[in-house]
């Protein structure tokens, strides 16, 4: 193995060179006071960033560590004469609780919000030695805690903050048990997970430790009664027992504070550690949660240690040399991963994983008296406290060299966890793989080599001088996610590499199914067809993720050499390459797994390239699935779609070209007029001679064709399809072609609808009605039967047939026919007549009228005025209409010029001028006269033609008075 842990050496790398941190873990600074003090300290306490400080007079200050500047000054309520010198004091994780107690066995209790101390009358006389606070804090009260007395009594107690003088601050005080060696030294009580009403409480004296956990009584929050008292009184604790138990030594129980971050140890196991210091050294341990039964404390003693004094270096004497014996320990703390310790004048660090001892350090001056080694279990400081001074021991990246220590008793899992930097992981990753292989574990080997740097060649012919072909598979799986995407070649050589390995092991599987041989002893045929649906998963998860690291060529190579079909065409589907799949189908004349390929494309180009070879095989099916996709161009099948139709045998109805062409043309609405002429030459081609199909679409396509009609024409004339040749001919307005036509095919029922369609040219239509009327008189067998078919149309009589009828016809034939059209003429003369005798007596009735004219007049009343001028009537001369207007004849003649178009008011002008200036004479004045008179007077301008066109003017004009029109 390239691993020893006992030369620090991982892969002829040293150790130490891999730490990213060089300063000491450890570093005792002594803390500048910012206040003076009159005594020394007796006591001390820190939680929460809290620091409460005990006087020799008395006094207590409690200090903010944020604030340093805010310091409470508290007094006790005697003087310390009369209740001794404050002995102890206990102060909760959150800083809420203070107990304080006193060398003459008084006890007080201060809340963080006071500065008034209460004395607890129900402990008065209890030397306390320790307390388990209640695991449920921070809360306005203590609520239920455990007290252990110097006399060997464990009590519960509950103690809330009081205003009233009479209220007492210590709710109850109850008994629990009484241990017979000694002080209680030390107390514990904490939470199980999962289950609320079950706690562990840990119990330490000088020579015992007591491990108790069951159910307690149920919780109130007025806290009126106790529950400790069915744990102590229902459960038997689990005990540790030492030996040689020096009264004089020095014993507490300390527990790990709380984990400071994420990549603390309490972030891999949740559980906590204890230590209990004792005369003969430091024994210490997991808080074990799990099982949650009486046999948690055998399960927490079987895997706690000591770490003996004797273990601990020796002090330095006054000449320079080691002492000879052991100076015991004064006091403990534990950090995240080392018990500090106080020996003396010295602190003294161990590695609680290994043991190690990685500082010591003298802090004291000789004769200095320290009051102990503290921690802040929420604030994860710690504390050494003198009766004159205050050092804070702080600590530099502890966790740095937990990787080494794991690694060095090959927990790798833990290790890997805490290195920081690529080569710690490195390191770690290296040596557990060669521990792996050392231990034949090559497939977990494989996972952590492929995460190392060792040289690739090397691993990977470690697997195969093994045989270990699974091992190598997953050793090349996990070394491709290392390479960087630029490393190109790697990935591909690597990628192929597995795909070979791949087609291996399935094939291994396969014969080993095939001849039902077992692999090994456990492992049975069903085993190894599971074994070989897991190796195809596996296979198929590398191509999903690894598609683009394989070359196709290669990897069709790889795979068709080995015979993997299933394989090869699933390569080929993820990597999108359809076409390969298509045609290895096709090849094979696997028609339905073609169309299983087919249904998943979306790609048109695919639908072109294989609908010729699939559509002479599968067309309805084929049909089935381009009818879903209308974003294909019908154009582009048409090549397949007359091959198909080619080949066809069958009825119109069952011919998939056309159902098709159908679909894209009535549902699609596709113009193409390829896809139009296509379907028409489908139809017309087709050997049946019923052409209603072909109609049936010529028909639908109405007055606006899409198809090209001299194309289906021709098509048409040269596949003798009359009917719809003479439907395209009426659709193009070539009528007489239509009817000649279908006469000549002695369609005649056919040329009658035709001839009857030029509805707006009769002349035509009556052309039309002859050719058919000819056609139907040399065909018929008798006169009357062509007749009664040509009175179809109105527009033919019989003096436009007697030309078409055969010279030997006589007259008896049609002699009805003849008196009838007689009559009909007879008719028209008395019509006519009728006509014109009205006619002249409407023209004899306008003469009278016309006489009457000159005799019309209008009575003109006195004083009646001008409609324009409002002047009398009767001063000049004036025109009066049949309406009762009457004008002026210049007013009249000014208004009508107004409203006139340019050249009536122009000639209008010219006649006023040529009348009024005397410019003609005699009978040309009075035709003047007359001419203007007509212009003028020709309508009132107040109610004809003149009135409507002056609708736009508007009512009331700038010249009126508006006021008269004011409401």
């Amino acid at each position: 193995m390239a691993f020893d842990a006992s030369n620090g050496y991982v892969a002829g790398r040293d150790l130490q060179d891999l730490s990213d941190n060089t300063l000491p873990i450890f570093n005792v600074e002594p803390v500048q006071l910012q206040f003076s003090i009159a005594s020394d300290f007796v006591a001390a306490q820190v939680a929460n960033n809290v620091l409460v400080l005990a006087l020799a007079n008395g006094r207590i200050l409690r200090i903010d560590l944020d604030n340093p500047a805010d310091i409470d000054d508290i007094d006790l309520p005697k003087r310390a004469a009369e209740v001794g010198v404050i002995r102890r004091m206990f102060l909760d994780p959150t800083a809420s609780h203070l107990i304080i107690c006193t060398a003459l066995g008084e006890n007080y209790y201060l809340h963080t919000q006071s500065r008034q101390p209460r004395p607890l009358s129900r402990l008065r006389g209890v030397a306390i030695e320790s307390i388990a606070w209640n695991p449920s804090l921070p809360t306005a009260s203590t609520r239920e805690i455990l007290i252990g007395a110097s006399d060997g009594n464990i009590y519960e107690g509950y103690i809330e903050t009081s205003t009233e003088f009479y209220r007492k601050e210590d709710k109850y005080l109850k008994t629990l048990q009484k241990l017979s060696d000694g002080p209680i030294t030390g107390l514990w009580v904490d939470l199980v997970p999962g289950k609320p009403d079950v706690r562990r409480v840990i119990i330490t004296t000088q020579s015992r430790v007591l491990h108790l956990i069951g159910k307690i009584g149920k919780v109130t929050h007025e806290g009126g009664a106790s529950i400790f008292t069915k744990l102590f009184e229902t459960e038997q604790p689990m005990v540790h027992e030492i030996s040689r138990v020096s009264t004089s030594a020095a014993s507490s129980l300390v527990v790990s504070p709380d984990p400071p971050d994420l990549n603390s140890f309490e972030s891999v196991t949740p559980d906590r550690v204890f230590a209990w210091l004792s005369s003969q050294g430091v024994y210490y341990g997991r808080l074990l949660t799990s099982p949650a039964t009486p046999d948690l404390g055998t399960k927490l003693f079987g895997e706690a240690k000591l770490l003996p004094r004797s273990q601990l270096p020796l002090a330095e004497g006054t000449n320079g040399r080691r002492k000879a014996t052991q100076d015991p320990v004064d006091s403990i703390a534990l950090t995240q991963w080392h018990i500090l310790h106080l020996i003396g004048n010295r602190v003294v660090a161990v590695n609680r994983l290994d043991d190690r001892v990685i500082f010591d350090q003298v802090v004291l001056d000789p004769g200095q008296q320290a009051l102990g080694l503290f921690a802040d279990q929420q604030k994860n400081t710690f504390w050494l406290f003198t009766a004159q001074e205050i050092f804070e021991i702080v600590i530099t990246d502890e966790d740095r060299d937990v990787w080494k220590v794991m690694l060095a008793t090959e927990h790798f899992d833990a290790a890997l966890k805490y290195a920081r930097n690529p080569a710690q992981k490195d390191a770690v990753a290296t040596a557990s793989g060669d521990y792996l292989v050392a231990k034949g574990a090559y497939i977990e080997a494989a996972g952590v080599y492929g995460k190392s740097s060792k040289p690739f060649e090397q691993v990977a012919l470690t697997f195969v001088d093994n045989d270990q072909q699974d091992a190598l598979r997953k050793y090349l799986l996990t070394k491709t996610t290392t390479y960087k995407r630029s490393s190109i070649m790697q990935r591909i050589m690597i990628a192929s590499w597995l795909v070979e390995i791949f087609m291996s092991k399935l094939n291994s599987l396969d014969d080993t199914i095939i001849t039902k041989a077992e692999l090994s002893e456990t492992l049975n045929t069903s085993q190894t067809k599971d074994q070989l649906d897991t190796i195809r998963i596996e296979f198929h998860e590398f191509v999903k993720k690894h598609k683009s690291d394989l070359d196709r060529k290669t990897a069709y190579d790889i795979i068709s050499s080995h015979g993997r079909e299933e394989e090869l065409l699933y390569f080929a589907s993820a990597v999108n390459d359809y076409n390969y799949v298509l045609a290895y189908w096709m090849q094979r004349e696997r028609w339905k797994e073609v169309l299983d390929v087919l249904k998943k494309q979306t790609e048109p180009e695919i639908f072109y390239r294989y609908s010729s070879g699939l559509i002479t095989h599968v067309a309805t099916e084929l049909v089935d699935i381009l009818t879903r996709h209308p974003d294909l161009k019908a154009r582009n099948l048409i090549p397949a779609l007359l091959t198909y139709d080619r080949n066809f045998q069958g009825p119109l109805a069952k011919n998939q070209a056309i159902r098709y062409l159908l679909h894209v043309i009535n549902q699609l609405n596709s113009s193409d007029a390829a896809v139009h002429n296509t379907l028409i030459s489908i139809y017309a081609s087709h050997p049946s001679r019923d052409e209603s199909a072909l109609l049936a679409y010529l028909e639908s396509q109405g007055d606006e064709p899409r198809y090209d009609a001299d194309f289906a024409l021709r098509l048409c004339i040269q596949h003798s399809r009359v009917q719809s040749c003479v439907y395209i001919y009426s659709t193009m307005g070539l009528y007489l072609q239509a009817v000649e036509l279908a006469l000549a095919h002695s369609e005649i029922d056919l040329a009658s609808i035709i001839a009857d369609r030029p509805v707006s040219d009769p002349p035509l239509r009556k052309k039309l009605w002859l050719a058919v009327a000819k056609k139907v008189i040399s065909q018929s067998n008798g006169i009357k039967t062509a007749i009664e078919f040509l009175k179809r149309c109105d527009l033919l009589k019989i003096e436009d047939l007697i030309p078409f009828f055969p010279d030997f016809v006589v007259i008896d034939d049609f002699k009805e026919e003849i008196c009838t059209a007689l009559e009909d003429y007879s008719r028209n003369i008395d019509a006519l007549k009728k006509e014109m005798d009205e006619s002249s007596q409407t023209a004899t009735n306008i003469k009278m009228d016309i006489a009457a004219l000159d005799y019309r007049y209008a009575i003109v009343e006195p004083g009646e005025k001008c409609y324009v001028c409002n002047l009398p009537l009767l001063s000049r001369q004036f025109f009066v209409f049949p309406c009762q207007h009457a004008f002026h004849s210049d007013c009249l003649g000014r208004r009508v010029m107004e409203q006139s178009g340019v050249g009536k008011s122009k000639r209008i002008r010219e006649m006023q001028m040529q009348v009024s200036r005397g410019m003609v004479t005699g009978a040309k004045r009075d035709a003047a006269i007359a001419e203007l008179d007509a212009l003028v007077a020709s309508a009132c301008i107040l109610c004809s033609d003149f009135a409507i066109k002056r609708i736009d003017e508007p009512f009331v004009v700038a010249s009126d008075n508006a006021g008269e029109w004011a409401l």
